[in-house]
């Protein structure tokens, strides 16, 4: 037993991050699967009212788009300027905000039209953004959530995320989920769910196997990692995705059972 638990930590640190194995475990079931555009390098994902809201990355290719969830088809889109790498984006009222990456820039949209509206300014670097519906939780890649006042975009407080007392970093696309936040870690094939009022991991969702070798897009082999969370909350559902991915995936979570002692 020693041996195979040595084993697994051992995977983990190979992946970047140790995780405690008394936090509930849950694998997936997949639901269904729609397409996705290989070349979109998901960075920030929201569900609403039937279609998907997307943010890309890199420079030069960044943009925010309306997707129609079942056909992948690009409804609407905004082209961000050369020079910024788009990050997280998150819906209040009738504004639409996305983070860029490294320029400490942050764009205000109008949630219809996509047209620009203002500019936001904040220190760091700029990775994610959800909201419960008041606030609005930001991440910058690191063991951080920021809090937000949604109308100011001033930040009024801070999460440190732990897994029985240590520090989670490399946090990245984040998703409200039935009063958790859910994150994924950068370069891993795992989701953190998160308590906002603890910063503590009450579970992992392992998504390891869901990629299929065969879907791997040659041309963007480096980047084909999990990224990207979207939730229905009004029919129950939970989609993910990751960078260059051709498909988004609706999942059923799955409790594992904890190994024998």
């Amino acid at each position: 037993m020693r041996a195979l638990m040595v084993a697994a930590v051992l995977a983990e640190c190979a992946a970047g991050q140790i995780y405690a194995t008394h936090t509930p475990q849950y694998g997936y079931e997949v639901v269904h699967a729609y397409p996705h555009d290989r070349g979109a390098f998901t960075e920030g994902l929201f569900y609403m009212n039937g279609f998907l809201y997307e943010s890309t990355g890199r420079t030069r290719e960044s943009s925010v788009r309306k997707v129609k969830l079942e056909t992948g088809e690009v409804l609407q889109l905004h082209q961000l300027p050369d020079e910024y790498f788009g990050e997280g984006i998150v819906k209040w009222n009738d504004k639409l905000y996305q983070l860029t990456w490294q320029t400490e820039l942050g764009f205000i949209y109008d949630f219809n039209t996509f047209a620009v509206k203002g500019q936001f300014h904040y220190k760091g670097e700029g990775w994610a953004f959800t909201t419960d519906g008041k606030r609005i939780y930001m991440d910058d890649g690191t063991a951080q959530i920021r809090i937000w006042d949604p109308e100011t975009l001033q930040e009024t407080g801070r999460i440190t995320v732990t897994d029985e007392g240590r520090a989670v970093d490399q946090l990245n696309e984040l998703e409200w989920v039935k009063g958790e936040i859910f994150a994924n870690i950068w370069e891993t094939n795992r989701i953190a769910r998160i308590d906002p009022k603890t910063g503590k991991v009450v579970g992992w969702i392992d998504l390891s196997g869901l990629l299929k070798p065969g879907d791997i897009d040659p041309e963007h082999a480096d980047a084909n990692v999990l990224n990207g969370i979207a939730y229905d909350a009004a029919r129950g559902r939970l989609f993910v995705t990751g960078k260059c991915w051709p498909k988004v995936f609706e999942i059923k979570l799955v409790r594992k059972s904890p190994a024998a002692n």
